[in-house]
């Protein structure tokens, strides 16, 4: 197993957020988290990289326990993280932010390079361009590419959909199913009708904590679960 967590809490100051979240994501899939805003689905991922410290539980990463490793530590066992807002640096061009993002520079890191410019070619027709004057897909697969050439397999990635036009998220998810070829996805997204075609299994949460999970054509064909945890039919 790629990643498990177990019974996580966290608090945020005096708040409770996720109240025992447990869940698994295999090596070599996409896994989708859903849940409606403020159910806990951010604050997770900050959790795993150690950016919302948990009081109890375990996280562990190919089987070792990261639980309550500064996230610098976290980063460097190989877990890449594309935040809500991408936490690109608009002054940088794209190029520069490549050079500041790859820690090593190795033949490795330079053929994960290589294929992200292949799978979003933009990012090398704008290459010494500033990030800040790229649209809002093109930003998305610059944080995308820039987490994935020092993840060592595993991305968490998250609501990449956010503010962009359907013929772009389309896009976009589409290039996010082509890379777990090489490496595994944890994927927190809104637009269930894009993740549900690209995500094998999921989980839904509510109010802090996990409410079903299983494969994701049972969370397709049940049109209750999802209007009641997720407002759609």
């Amino acid at each position: 197993m790629m990643l498990q967590l177990d019974q996580i809490e966290t608090y945020l100051d005096q708040f409770h957020i996720l109240q025992g979240v447990s869940l698994s994501v295999q090596a070599g899939s996409i896994t989708v988290l859903f849940g409606r805003n403020g159910a806990g689905k951010t604050t997770t991922l900050r959790s795993i990289m150690g950016l919302a410290p948990i009081r109890h539980g375990q996280i562990r990463y190919r089987g070792e326990e990261i639980g309550h490793l500064p996230t610098y530590s976290i980063a460097r066992k190989g877990i890449g993280y594309v935040p809500e807002n991408q936490g690109i640096f608009h002054d940088f061009t794209v190029e520069e932010t490549f050079r500041l993002a790859m820690q090593k520079n190795d033949d490795e890191q330079k053929e994960k390079l290589a294929w992200m410019l292949d799978l979003f070619p933009d990012l090398r027709h704008y290459w010494k361009k500033k990030s800040g004057h790229l649209s809002g897909g093109q930003k998305q697969m610059l944080a995308i590419a820039r987490a994935y050439v020092n993840s060592n397999g595993l991305l968490l990635i998250d609501e990449p959909s956010k503010g962009l036009a359907p013929i772009m998220v389309e896009k976009l998810m589409f290039h996010i199913e082509s890379m777990k070829q090489k490496t595994t996805v944890l994927l927190v997204e809104q637009n269930f009708m894009m993740a549900s075609m690209i995500g094998e299994q999921y989980y839904l949460m509510d109010e802090g904590k996990i409410v079903r999970g299983g494969a994701m054509q049972e969370l397709k064909d049940d049109a209750d679960t999802r209007q009641k945890y997720l407002g759609i039919a």
